[in-house]
């Protein structure tokens, strides 16, 4: 990232955006969406940080949502109906999501009948489609493949029969994350292969999310060459794309610093003033590890290398090694890079840790605070 902060003005730990990186961001996906005029729509599920929504108005106005709490966000600070999928609705959160949505796709046959015939009777009208699973995706971590054999993501073709319901208009798949392009043209292939007679019989066909064209080696053009084919092949059909990652991705940083050395046998272990647990935990969960700024991401003989640690109580509360050119010491900073996307989204307050501040370093190199949090925020959780 070639961010331009001042880390001297910015409190730690904290989560801060890049207002200029991200506009960069928001630029190429506005671009994409003008060229080949498909629309490409926010996730909130990757970054839900409503207050630099008027950014991304700038050049995205609509956002899918996965819960009643997204739909209303998307209405109340997005300014327009979600389009919403999710696994499975209720009696008691189908009015909200109806009130909030213009499209709205259903996890099976079962939830589409049980709910469709409310939508007919919504104030505002309401596209509905299906979720397919075409059972196929190159996501090698099965925590993020939807199509792992026995999935319950999605309506497998055996299932769906020879002709959709009345009142389906469209059909949405979701295999990919931080992927290629490549990776959506054998998903379309494997789409067409098993979906295609039921195309020309739609109104729109949502292409999911993890499209991750804002990564420095994605190829853009054939992203756009791929759209503009399918396009032609199916020009009655509304493309609907759905990043989230990709909105945010190399946008922003966290910043954590030291606030102990533990050794242990020949382990050097830098405690941190965040936790990954609360404040990082896909990288726990995925598991990967995250860059830091000025340090080797693997261990260096001859440099000092340290494991870094989380400040929660749970053992595995720590990633490493990373080795320094110099040896840390308590109050260092410790910058994470592209920390943005999923770990504002996914925050706990295990053992009461509070959240980081959530900010925006903006063009003219001020710092915004949008939101800090306090005991009342943890207590509010438990009441």
């Amino acid at each position: 990232m070639d961010s331009m902060m001042n880390f001297s003005n910015i409190p730690s730990p904290a989560y801060v955006i890049d207002e200029a990186l991200l506009r960069r961001n928001l630029q190429l996906i506005c671009s994409v969406k003008e060229r080949v005029g498909v629309d490409i729509i926010l996730a909130f599920k990757a970054f839900s940080m409503w207050r630099a929504f008027p950014i991304v108005r700038d050049y995205i106005g609509f956002s899918t949502a996965s819960s009643p709490w997204e739909a209303r966000l998307a209405v109340e600070q997005m300014g327009s109906r979600a389009h919403t999928y999710s696994p499975a609705y209720t009696e008691t959160d189908f009015p909200t999501i109806m009130a909030c949505s213009s499209h709205i796709t259903f996890n099976s046959l079962a939830q589409f009948h049980r709910f469709y015939n409310a939508t007919l009777t919504n104030p505002t009208p309401i596209s509905c489609g299906l979720r397919i699973n075409p059972e196929y995706s190159e996501v090698e971590t099965d925590l993020y493949n939807p199509a792992t054999p026995g999935s319950r993501l999605g309506i497998v073709r055996e299932e769906l029969g020879d002709t959709l319901p009345e009142g389906v208009e469209g059909l949405h798949f979701h295999t990919l994350c931080e992927s290629d392009s490549s990776a959506l043209e054998h998903t379309l292939e494997h789409v067409e292969a098993k979906f295609g007679q039921f195309l020309p019989k739609i109104k729109w066909l949502n292409m999911g999310g993890g499209h991750l064209m804002t990564r420095k080696d994605y190829d853009v053009e054939h992203l756009t060459r791929l759209l503009q084919n399918f396009k032609q092949k199916y020009p009655h059909l509304e493309i609907i794309l759905e990043p989230g990652a990709a909105f945010v991705w190399q946008t922003g940083v966290l910043r954590a610093s030291v606030v102990d050395i533990v050794r242990n046998r020949n382990i050097q272990t830098a405690i941190l003033n965040i936790s990954f647990a609360c404040h990082a935990p896909d990288c726990l969960e995925m598991p990967y590890k995250p860059v830091v700024r000025g340090a080797c991401q693997q261990s260096v003989d001859g440099k000092p290398t340290y494991r870094l640690g989380g400040n929660s109580c749970l053992s595995g509360d720590y990633i490493g090694d990373w080795s320094f050119d110099h040896e840390l010491k308590i109050g260092d900073d410790i910058i994470f890079e592209d920390m943005i996307h999923y770990t504002t989204v996914k925050t706990t307050m295990f053992n009461g840790i509070p959240h980081p501040p959530l900010c925006l370093w903006r063009t003219d190199g001020t710092l915004e605070t949008y939101r800090t949090f306090s005991y009342e925020d943890y207590k509010g959780r438990m009441s």
